[in-house]
């Protein structure tokens, strides 16, 4: 089968799947009640259900057809740059039930909530902003693959990458904005379950299968796709990676929105190590691509994070190519619908309701669906400036990393963490990022390393430096009083 040849059967599952989230959405927004159902899912969720969403917010577009994407074009770069994450995330499952106790001993629903209660408004603010940033770039990410897809399956009747992109926005806030983290997690709950089976396991055993087995892949692997190797960029992508789970804010939610600090911690590890088990299948499809798919026919498709979908086209038969297809949209608008929701919390919660404390919960919940058509609106800009996933999602992500990093686990940690040590530590991390990405990204290293060394730097001198004149108060949900 090739792009030319995709049949109705295919078009029809694939928007029945995107019916289906839709219709999902929709259902799920008499489970609304007020903000924290909105923001939380009203704290409900139990450890498998947190796997799921887990795992496929964490693969995403950009996890999936970006990293793909790498491995077809820079071989185990794809494997080496996804091992820091994962490591991270296992350290953050660590913690997953002390963010988990301090939400429900503090009625804290966010990252900048813990900041405010140790540092005050100014860091709220200050962290919300980039954060909503961040996530706005994040899904980003997840329109540009989304967009690549629909142009690919509709191209011959002119549907162009920029009539996808505004597709995947359409249905990003319909579901979103109606449902909040209710539908995102019972939505994510089922996109699992299709990524697994029609994209985990249905793809790379399809490639098996028409190559003629393992031997017959690995005889005809080029060894320039499987030799390690690290440069400058690389260590800039690890340490972006590691430093961003410490503050993942997509994390720390799932962690608040858990019903006890055992299902954080279980919900967040297992979704994890499912996480992991995809990292060389996804290198795998990606090199696979070299040995069934001419480049001129990845090159029609005007980018290498078409290779998944393109491998799905070549090689499955009518119908299973449809549900592989839908498959790689669940994981791209899973990971879509977490960012997105966590963008609005911070636009709305976290920035907005600073400067109205007084505003009331249904004022609240209006402007989270207002926001929620907003932010998808800024990503759609972006991504049709930079239509390249992994480049949107490692650009949005750097900034992010070196800047709130370490002064998240500070402030859920260290009992010295001071406000002017924490301003100061992502005043000097996000400066620094820039700087460095200004100049050039000098020797070739990534500009999240020398702006996480400035962000630690600067955090732990100005801490130290003035701790005993103005100490902040230390947050301890295991001896707060209940």
């Amino acid at each position: 089968m090739n792009h030319s040849q995709l049949h109705a059967i295919d078009l029809a599952i694939i928007g029945a799947y995107l019916i289906a989230m839709i219709v999902i959405g929709l259902v799920v927004v008499k489970k609304i009640k007020n903000t924290d159902d909105y923001y939380l899912g009203g704290r409900s969720f139990g450890p498998l259900v947190l796997m799921a969403t887990v795992c496929a917010t964490i693969i995403g577009g950009s996890g999936l057809m970006g990293r793909a994407g790498v491995a077809y074009s820079s071989g185990f770069k794809a494997i080496i740059t996804a091992v820091p994450y994962l490591l991270g995330m296992l350290i953050f499952s660590g913690f997953a039930g002390r963010i988990s106790a301090v939400g429900t001993s503090f009625n804290i629903t966010s990252i900048p909530d813990l900041f405010e209660r140790r540092f005050g408004k100014a860091t709220k603010v200050t962290l919300g902003a980039l954060i909503a940033f961040t996530m706005m770039g994040t899904v980003a990410a997840q329109v540009t693959a989304t967009a690549t897809i629909i142009n690919m399956l509709g191209g011959e009747i002119g549907v162009s990458y920029e009539m996808g992109a505004l597709i995947a926005c359409a249905v990003f806030i319909i579901y979103t904005a109606t449902s909040g983290l209710f539908g995102v997690i019972y939505t994510d709950v089922f996109q699992f379950v299709m990524l697994i089976l029609f994209v985990y396991i249905l793809i790379p055993g399809a490639s098996l299968v028409k190559l003629g087995g393992p031997a017959a892949f690995f005889r005809n692997l080029a060894p320039e796709l499987a030799t390690p190797y690290v440069d400058g960029t690389i260590i800039g992508d690890i340490i972006t990676y590691f430093a961003f789970t410490l503050a993942g804010a997509e994390m720390w939610q799932r962690a608040f929105a858990a019903k006890s600090q055992k299902a954080a911690k279980n919900g967040l590890f297992l979704g994890t190590v499912a996480y992991g088990l995809t990292i060389p299948l996804v290198w795998f499809m990606g090199v696979v691509a070299h040995q069934l798919i001419g480049a001129e026919k990845i090159a029609m498709y005007g980018t290498t994070d078409a290779v998944v979908p393109a491998l799905a086209i070549e090689i499955l038969p009518v119908g299973l190519t449809g549900l592989a297809l839908a498959g790689i949209l669940s994981v791209i608008m899973s990971t879509a619908d977490s960012y997105l929701i966590v963008s609005v919390q911070s636009c709305v919660h976290d920035v907005y309701k600073t400067f109205d404390p007084d505003m009331s919960e249904k004022k609240e919940l209006i402007l989270t669906r207002v926001f929620a058509v907003i932010m998808p609106l800024g990503a759609l800009a972006i991504a049709l400036y930079m239509k390249n996933a992994y480049q949107i999602l490692m650009f949005a992500w750097s900034f992010y990393a070196a800047a709130a990093g370490l002064p998240a686990f500070a402030a859920l940690y260290w009992k010295k963490a001071t406000t002017v040590g924490i301003l100061s530590g992502m005043i000097a991390g996000f400066t620094v990022c820039i700087g460095w990405k200004l100049a050039g990204l000098p020797f070739g290293l990534g500009a999240t390393v020398p702006g996480a060394i400035a962000c630690a730097t600067a955090l732990v001198i100005v801490s130290l430096a003035t701790y005993k004149k103005s100490p902040s108060p230390f947050l301890d949900p295991y001896t707060a009083k209940t």
